[in-house]
């Protein structure tokens, strides 16, 4: 790989990698401190049941 491509390569993770350290937390947390931070496991669970009540069974 030319060390052209390596710098540009380089320089759009860190673009990445910024962007993704500004992700929004969730406004139901935002706005009241007394809960504790969200886990990993926690959103999973949330998105499973967010995709479970949209489905008809």
């Amino acid at each position: 790989m030319p060390k052209g491509e390596e710098r540009k390569l380089a320089a759009l993770a860190k673009k990445n990698a910024a962007k993704a350290a500004k992700v929004k937390p969730n406004k139901r947390r935002q706005y009241d401190d007394t809960l504790p931070p969200e886990r990993e496991e926690d959103l999973e669970l949330r998105d499973f049941f967010s995709e479970m009540k949209k489905r008809e069974f």
